[in-house]
């Protein structure tokens, strides 16, 4: 940050708990009530667009924001309360715990407004949540994060204990989750509770206590039974010291009191701290498996049904020792992928290198190295947020970042006048003054819709130079047109190029004088003609296309002209896919595209090379929607 720039006052509010239909024009309409909204973002997952559940407004001013917050919080969208607060960029505030307080034993029936109800009195508010599960059901715990570190600590000693719809509550300074893994630990090291299992139905209590009371003072013992009142083959021990706890532990646990039934002595874990532990030793497991087949491990898709395990241990057995190969299969069928994993990765690399591609029963083999599926995600990923970017590179223009976020803003700055001085206007009129418009067949205003979507952004890439300006890709385009009284009329009676102007038929005399060195004089008048007859291009079905006619109009209009020749001739080739096929050629130049009419072998090339991206592009769609059920 810059120290001189000034500090301008926070003006951004977040708004969470969102309902995923909502959308930045919902939020619009509710906030503008507040004032002037500068910008409006909704957080939405980067593969599936699906809203996260919280977005973004930006305010002009920030006592605008303030009365939204002050107003709003709280308030029904699409049945939902939604939970607004300032939005803080810096995300140590939060981090450092300064201020926040958690609070856990709340009835299930107390939500976000009536714990922010509860504790405002005590100072402004940052955030206030209750954790809730994915059903909206709260789990009876929450964070409400103070302004202030006094505010927070007054609120700990005048709620703590207090009772809040007839539930005793606990309110105490939030600890962070490395600080309570750190407590836990040292806890661990210090237990008087044990937990025993794996004993039988036959063990009773007091069999219990006598086998457990030699190692110290018991203060209470308990095994659980079942409805029946069978016992469920586990029960607790609580010693009174910790030393007693531990020396019962090292001596009985994996004793074995009957055959075939081994003990299981060990500290007694709440459910979230075994949880934790499990899912520790899980990752761990998950990790040295990975570093163990990292590089050997194949996986080969494109099955053919009949291809099982032994077929398909046989066709990579060539290439080196197979440790496992294994085709995946669902109520007895093949799923068409499988997995083969070889000693050394040298091996696998000769078996991607030599299998990719080749033709095992009926189908062509896809043979890989394994990826874990977030590998795969992550990769995935970052391909479609390439897609997006070019996307938005082609079609928003140089100036918009690729990688800029969309949101709904709202032009609030009118753009300002130019005004010109007569010298500046002698300099910069280059074009005719009053340039003629082009005509608008009637019938064509919806010809381009019916091709003008569906084009995959391979085929753009593929068709358009790398470096090619706009200007030059337009170049037809920017052909200055003839100014309105130097076209000479038509003998047929049609202006060309749609052109409105004077024509001279039969007999009547023309209205225009013309010159020795006019363009284009008509025939007959005794001029000789300099300018060589422009060439069109004949379509059945459709008037004579010339270049003239194409630069006198505008360029969504050029690529509409265009587009009525081009359908009729792919429609021939490839009915069902025309539409697509003509959406795709029109992104090529203009100047192309004329060659392409004129030679119908330069377009059969173009038309078959459309096809192949499409079929390509289906193909890969198909590929990410198998992976995506995988």
């Amino acid at each position: 940050m810059n120290p001189g720039a000034p500090n301008y006052p926070m003006a951004s509010l977040y708004v969470g708990d969102l309902h995923t239909d909502i959308t930045e024009a919902m939020l619009f309409e509710k906030f503008s009530t507040a004032g002037p909204v500068l910008s409006i973002r909704v957080c939405r997952d980067l593969i599936t667009r699906r809203s996260l559940g919280y977005a973004y407004v930006n305010f002009q001013q920030p006592a605008d924001a303030e009365r939204a917050l002050d107003t709003m919080n709280f308030d029904l969208i699409k049945g939902r309360p939604i939970r607004i607060m300032w939005s803080q960029r810096d995300p140590s505030l939060r981090k450092s715990g300064v201020g926040n307080v958690f609070i856990k034993n709340l009835d299930r029936s107390i939500d976000n407004k009536a714990m922010y109800d509860t504790f405002s009195a005590f100072g402004n508010i940052l955030s206030c949540k209750v954790a809730q599960d994915e059903n909206g059901t709260s789990k009876g715990y929450g964070f409400v994060h103070f302004e202030t570190e006094e505010a927070a600590n007054k609120s700990i000693e005048k709620v703590n204990g207090m009772l809040l719809n007839e539930k005793k509550v606990y309110v105490g300074r939030f600890i962070p989750r490395k600080e309570r893994e750190k407590e836990l630990g040292e806890k661990a090291k210090l237990f008087t509770n044990v937990y025993v299992k794996n004993f039988g139905e036959e063990l009773s209590e007091d069999q219990l206590r006598q086998m457990f009371e030699q190692f110290g003072t018991i203060t209470s013992y308990k095994i659980m039974s079942k409805d029946d009142g069978k016992s469920k083959g586990f029960g607790f021990v609580a010693f009174e010291t910790p030393e007693a706890a531990e020396a019962a532990v090292e001596a009985l646990n994996g004793k074995e009191l009957v055959e075939g039934k081994v003990l299981y002595v060990g500290r007694a874990q709440k459910k979230a701290e075994r949880q934790q532990e499990l899912k520790r030793r899980f990752e761990a497991l998950k990790l040295e498996r990975l570093n163990r087949y990292q590089g050997v491990n194949l996986y080969v898709k494109n099955l053919d049904d009949t291809i099982d395990d032994e077929r398909l241990r046989k066709e990579f057995s060539p290439f080196g020792t197979i440790t496992s190969a294994k085709v995946m299969m669902e109520e007895g069928r093949s799923k068409g992928f499988g997995f083969v994993c070889f000693s050394s990765p040298e091996e696998a690399t000769k078996a991607v290198t030599e299998m990719n591609g080749r033709i095992v029963g009926s189908k062509p083999l896809y043979v890989a190295l394994a990826q874990r599926k977030e590998d795969r995600k992550a990769h995935l990923t970052s391909q479609y947020m390439q897609r997006m970017a070019n996307m938005r590179m082609h079609q928003m223009g140089p100036f918009i970042q690729p990688g800029a976020s969309s949101g709904y803003f709202v032009p609030t700055i009118p753009a300002p006048q130019r005004f010109y001085g007569a010298a500046q206007v002698a300099q910069i009129r280059t074009s005719p003054r009053w340039p003629a418009q082009a005509q608008v067949r009637p019938g064509t205003q919806g010809a381009a819709a019916a091709y003008s979507t569906g084009m995959p952004n391979a085929y753009r890439a593929a068709t358009r130079p790398p470096n090619q300006s706009a200007a030059m890709r337009n170049s037809i385009s920017t052909v200055p047109r003839p100014i309105t009284g130097q076209q000479p009329p038509n003998i047929q009676g049609r202006p060309l190029g749609g052109q409105g102007v004077v024509t001279a038929t039969g007999n009547r005399p023309s209205a225009f004088k013309y010159t020795p060195n006019m363009r284009n004089p008509p025939q007959g008048l005794g001029i000789p003609n300099t300018t060589p007859v422009q060439q069109a291009v004949h379509i059945q079905g459709q008037e004579p296309l010339t270049t003239t006619m194409l630069s006198g109009a505008a360029p969504q209009e050029q690529k509409q002209m265009l587009g009525e020749r081009l359908f009729p001739l792919i429609q021939r080739m490839y009915s069902d896919l025309a539409g697509k096929i003509t959406g795709m050629l029109l992104e090529i130049d203009n100047s192309e595209l004329l060659h392409m009419l004129e030679h119908n072998e330069s377009l059969k090339a173009k038309v078959e090379e459309a096809v192949a991206v499409l079929q390509a592009h289906q193909a890969k769609q198909q590929v990410a929607t198998q992976i995506k059920k995988e």
